[in-house]
């Protein structure tokens, strides 16, 4: 029999487990696709004495996570502990400089710091994988990395959180406010006692950098996301957008513009019979574009137990046949710093709501400053009439450039009569 592929697993949370039922269920179908046994030497987790739903008295229990580094009966470290610093970076190093592969769930440790862990995974000559970092059951890391291999990408994007995705489908579909889906999303345990890592983009942020990354050839660089998330999209905007044709999602973007690379997460308008449009509830969706292949869109669940467990065990079986390729298709040393593109420069369709009194001249007003920053208007919509009492008035726009339609918002703010900040969202009109 061949030898057993040894890991060492650090966290024992939902996924954690996940991963060991799977080992424990399906040992000789992995076995066979693998080509060898995958075992369980060691596990370790903040509490020892707890019901975790899965027998784990089989399984060295070490005190200290780091240790598994030094350990000669573990192949394979799986970090499943979470954070950009501390133990999971400080494992990450030790587990790769002492030979190990090194297998994580942890999208913000791979943003921060996956450059130079894929150097010292390269220098030891061991694998660095995360396919469970990015939109969970979806293998997009090996689609990106080998699928599309022979393609010049030019575009990378999607829908990369499913709390986020959750909550503006319930919005769309009840008519309820933000907050009271939020509120709702967290007792189902879609989202966080504190959400804000969901809501304000920060996980799906994680997840773009990678991708970026991934599809250019440039070093995770995550301080210069330009990243909005969903707390200022109230109903309104959702029936707005429902009544022009169209569905609100929190979208992460990266495209080629010339020898520059636009990365954003924000909210965008899609069109609702698109395919992004349709991908509905806690489920993550990334669209490819590339030179040969076209596009390629990938949908499945982006959390969860089973989901993120999956994508972990292919890390792992991928590592037992003796599969090892740079961790972002290219080698550490090849990897560019990328020159990010000014988004002020960049053309969109746009769609801004106004919370204005109605009061004669707001409108002149509206279209003025509009007009003066060089926006041209292509719809309008206001609903209902009483006169002195505050209403939505909202607009489309033709393609526009992002600063001057950031500059017409500022302009608008200060009229007497709008009484709150613009709602700006971009429109992308993807198929």
């Amino acid at each position: 029999m061949s030898k057993p592929l040894r890991l060492a697993i650090a966290g024992l949370g939902t996924v954690g487990v996940g991963v060991i039922k799977i080992i424990q269920q399906h040992a000789d179908m992995i076995e066979s696709r693998a080509g060898r046994p995958v075992t369980i030497t060691a596990i370790n987790a903040r509490t020892r004495d707890k019901d975790r739903g899965v027998d784990v008295n089989g399984y060295q229990w070490m005190d200290g996570a780091a240790e598994f580094a030094n350990m000669d009966d573990v192949d394979v470290v799986v970090e499943l502990v979470g954070g950009s610093d501390g133990l999971a970076l400080d494992l990450a190093k030790k587990a790769l400089g002492n030979g190990k592969h090194f297998v994580t769930a942890n999208k913000a440790l791979m943003a921060h710091h996956g450059f130079e862990l894929a150097a010292l995974a390269e220098k030891n000559g061991v694998s660095l994988s995360y396919e469970a970092a990015v939109a969970g059951g979806i293998p997009i890391i090996k689609a990106m990395r080998e699928g599309f291999a022979g393609n010049d990408i030019q575009a990378v994007y999607g829908i990369l959180n499913g709390t986020c995705n959750y909550i503006l489908s319930e919005m769309r579909e009840t008519g309820r406010d933000f907050d009271d889906v939020l509120k709702e999303a967290q007792e189902l345990g879609y989202a966080e006692a504190d959400p804000s890592f969901d809501i304000d983009g920060v996980d799906a942020g994680h997840k773009l950098c990678l991708l970026t990354a991934l599809a250019f050839g440039t070093k995770p660089e995550f301080t210069s996301l330009e990243m909005t998330g969903i707390r200022h999209i109230n109903a309104t905007d959702i029936s707005f957008a429902s009544e022009l044709g169209y569905r609100i999602k929190l979208l992460g973007i990266a495209r080629r513009h010339g020898g520059s690379i636009m990365q954003v997460l924000e909210p965008c308008l899609v069109p609702k019979n698109s395919t992004l449009g349709t991908v509905e509830g806690v489920y993550n969706a990334v669209h490819i574009e590339g030179d040969h292949v076209m596009t390629g869109h990938l949908v499945g669940r982006g959390a969860g137990e089973g989901p993120t467990a999956s994508a972990v065990m292919a890390d792992i079986i991928d590592i037992a046949r003796g599969f090892n390729v740079p961790a972002f298709g290219v080698p550490a040393s090849k990897l560019t710093d990328a020159k990010w593109v000014d988004v002020g420069e960049t053309v969109n369709c746009y769609y801004i709501r106004l919370n204005v009194l109605d009061e004669p001249g707001v409108l002149a007003e509206v279209s003025a400053i509009l007009r003066d920053n060089n926006v041209s208007i292509e719809a309008f919509l206001q609903r209902g009439r009483d006169p002195g009492q505050p209403v939505p008035l909202v607009m489309t726009t033709h393609e526009t450039k992002h600063k001057d339609m950031t500059a017409a918002c500022a302009a608008m703010e200060k009229i007497k009569s709008v009484l709150e900040k613009p709602c700006l969202i971009p429109i992308e009109n993807i198929e």
